[in-house]
């Protein structure tokens, strides 16, 4: 899923930290404070493991209704290339490659294997060496797309992937089907957005301050809704107009409690999310409208509780790929080719 041209617009989630922990103008090794830059790492990482938890929850949750899966493992790895200084990034992190392990979801393969800890030294994937592969000196985002896409690769192929470490050890881990999509933190950033194949959450959106994990799923779940739900390519072939982008935006808003409740969280959290954001960040009658007012929104979540809880009794789950309603029709500019 490396959309190359789109992501270099975006940025990936470890080029965060070429400003906020890397001081490039420090030439030297020694005038830099590791135990500082390895901190300020960790806490970029802190909050990547929640997205990642969360995130995991969702995919691994939702996997049943989704149209597109693939096989996971919920690994993600970190390149010391995509830093401002891969020196000092090795260094505070006592890499002698560039690779490491990033994040192992909680509850997914990779984290339940025990053998994924934060920054543990990767030497193989599938019997490649990432680290052998071309990257620039700084900044390189591609290479670890490349890794990621590599793992999916043997995925798809196998079912397994095996992961070799610098001690000379490895660990083969099978996969579980979860919807396709990838989440990622976007270094200094205050944004939320899906890509259709991506959710990118900026590593200073102000969400991250809510300490109930079912408040902050609301936005990762609003984000993974718009992929879920195919929104980029139908906005694609129909046009960004304001009235279509506002009906997008509603339906991305009525899935997130149904997204929720199928990850085991609380889908009044998604309700509980939009009143807590709308309220603060809203901009009054200067607001986009591409959306509704928030009470609106918060309005329209609130209807969809009654319906999923009665899901939930009776069958459950919140099986959105059936009982959701749509705001769009998702066929709508497709030929008949493409519909069938």
């Amino acid at each position: 899923m490396g959309r190359a041209a789109h992501a270099a617009a975006v940025c990936l989630a470890l080029v965060l930290a070429s400003g906020a922990l890397a001081p490039i103008a420090a030439q030297n090794l020694k005038d830099v404070d590791l135990v500082a830059e390895r901190a300020a790492i960790g806490q970029f990482q802190d909050r990547d493991q929640r997205l990642q938890d969360i995130g995991w929850m969702m995919v691994r949750g939702n996997a049943e209704f989704c149209e597109r899966v693939i096989p996971s493992i919920g690994l993600q790895l970190q390149d010391t290339a995509s830093y401002g200084r891969p020196d000092i990034a090795k260094a505070a992190l006592e890499l002698d490659g560039a690779f490491a392990v990033q994040t192992a979801a909680t509850g997914s393969p990779a984290a339940l294997s025990g053998a994924f800890a934060r920054n543990r030294e990767v030497t193989a994937i599938a019997a490649q060496d990432p680290n052998l592969w071309e990257a620039g000196k700084r900044m390189h985002w591609e290479r670890l797309t490349r890794a990621h896409d590599w793992i999916d690769a043997a995925l798809t192929k196998a079912g397994t992937v095996t992961i070799g470490f610098a001690d000379g050890s490895a660990a083969s881990v099978t996969a579980v089907p979860v919807c396709t999509t990838r989440f990622e933190i976007l270094g200094d950033s205050k944004t939320a957005v899906a890509d259709g194949s991506r959710v990118v959450i900026g590593a200073r959106f102000p969400g991250f301050a809510y300490e109930e994990d079912e408040v902050f799923a609301g936005v990762v779940a609003h984000e993974l809704a718009h992929n879920l739900l195919g929104h980029r390519d139908w906005l694609e072939r129909n046009k960004r107009k304001r009235r279509h982008v506002r009906l997008t935006e509603r339906e991305a808003d009525r899935l997130m409690p149904w997204i929720m409740a199928n990850a085991g969280l609380d889908p009044a959290g998604a309700y509980r999310f939009m009143t807590r954001w709308g309220k603060k960040h809203s901009l009054g009658i200067f607001r986009a409208r591409t959306h509704d007012g928030w009470d609106e929104r918060a309005e329209f979540i609130a209807a969809e509780l009654p319906i999923i809880a009665d899901l939930m009794e009776r069958e459950g789950k919140a099986d959105w790929s059936v009982h959701f309603r749509r705001e769009i029709d998702p066929n709508k500019g497709l030929d008949i080719a493409q519909r069938d």
